[in-house]
């Protein structure tokens, strides 16, 4: 195999991205076989795209996966049907990269990653396009290096997803609990959810305040703030709105030896002459701090997003390369911003792992009486730049 053949479910902000992506060449190892939408329009967009690419077009994705012209298979439609879209492409012998989230409850992504499990020679992938920012791969890597000690305390403030009512009204799927499964936590901060837990590890405790519709005529949330507990001991908060029109993006790690902010592009380290604990114990002067130096700490290497997932993706099924993310991994931003909803719905802290019938049970209460939209005309818009604030 010397190019990938390629289909994509869904063509709609992020699958017409894609698509962009693969037949600009911006992807050398992929081809673009085949696309898959219910929304003629979105096919006939394509069409317009595609320059010298002939593509299949195909109205069920199902008849497409089953047509044998693919290799591989993005599926970017609504986040309900992202266990079911790869599960069938595995089951069939087609590598999937999988859009963000990798679901919307862990039961059924927990379901999809047993049937990844089960055929290793699939290559799996999610979309976790920001874990190739070069300033979080350089803050894991300080983190992982065990020269700072252990992690004491993490906060992150990302409040600058900021959506107008515009973009709710721009699809019948958006922000309902029926079509979409949650606001803010299920469509805009699974990159964020995932790298709080791809950097600072998995918490065991979440106890998280929710505000469903506060800022928008919707029935999810768009307003979150969480507070979680580590098996160290150390604590974390995470605060997050689509409220906020000029919001902020600071991500703190406090360590024993050690202060690290991501906050404006800029990865900021304060190193302290000597592990707090130690200085603690040690120390006379009842008002003295540790001694610290502070620097920015340069970071190298690309940022290409989206395209960087592609191409390790292709690479992967090539050649045998790593993936930026396997899709088993999808599981676990999800399992936070399950946890959070679960202590919203319940109004206590929940443990991690928690019960995750449960929380498929008190979805479903939300998805009956969901208001969900059915007049909308769907509006598509380029996400170039959109991640920019969020570097």
């Amino acid at each position: 195999m010397n190019k990938i053949k390629v289909g994509i479910i869904g063509i709609g902000n992020m699958g017409s991205a894609h698509a962009v992506n693969i037949l600009s060449g911006k992807c050398p190892d992929l081809t673009l076989a085949a696309v898959a939408d219910i929304n003629p329009e979105r096919l006939n967009w394509l069409r317009g795209q595609e320059g010298g690419a002939q593509p299949a077009y195909f109205d069920d994705a199902m008849q497409m996966l089953d047509s044998g012209l693919l290799d591989a298979c993005i599926v970017a439609v609504p986040h309900y049907d992202h266990p079911k879209y790869a599960v069938a492409c595995i089951e069939r012998g087609i590598h999937v990269m999988v859009e963000k989230p990798a679901g919307v409850y862990t039961r059924q992504v927990r379901e999809m990653n047993e049937v990844a499990a089960a055929h290793p020679d699939i290559v799996f992938g999610v979309m976790f396009n920001q874990r190739t920012n070069r300033i979080y791969r350089k803050l894991k890597e300080l983190v992982d290096s065990g020269d700072y000690g252990q992690i004491r305390r993490t906060n992150w403030i990302i409040t600058n997803w900021y959506r107008p009512q515009a973009y709710y009204d721009s699809g019948s799927w958006r922000a309902t609990w029926a079509g979409e499964g949650g606001g803010v936590l299920l469509n805009q901060c699974p990159h964020q959810l995932d790298l709080w837990q791809w950097i600072c590890g998995m918490p065991v405790r979440v106890e998280a305040h929710l505000h469903y519709g506060k800022w928008h005529d919707i029935e999810v949330e768009d307003d979150v703030t969480a507070y979680v507990e580590y098996e160290n001991g150390a604590t974390g908060v995470f605060v997050t709105t689509t409220g906020d029109a000029h919001g902020t993006n600071r991500f703190e790690i406090q360590m024993d030896r050690a202060k690290i902010v991501v906050e404006d592009g800029k990865l900021l380290l304060e190193e302290y002459e000597m592990p707090e604990p130690v200085f603690s114990k040690t120390n006379k002067g009842p008002f003295d701090t540790v001694k610290s130096t502070r620097s920015v700490v340069e970071t190298d290497g690309d940022n290409l997003q989206h395209v960087d997932v592609l191409n390790a993706w292709g690479n992967a099924i090539l050649r045998g390369g790593e993936l930026i993310a396997d899709g088993s991994e999808g599981i676990n931003g999800l399992t936070l911003s399950n946890a959070m909803h679960l202590s919203s719905f319940l109004g206590r802290a929940v443990e991690i792992p928690f019960d995750e019938d449960l929380y498929y049970e008190e979805l479903q209460k939300r998805v009956a009486t969901s208001r969900r939209k059915t007049d909308v005309k769907a509006v598509f818009a380029d996400t170039n730049g959109s991640y920019t604030g969020q570097k």
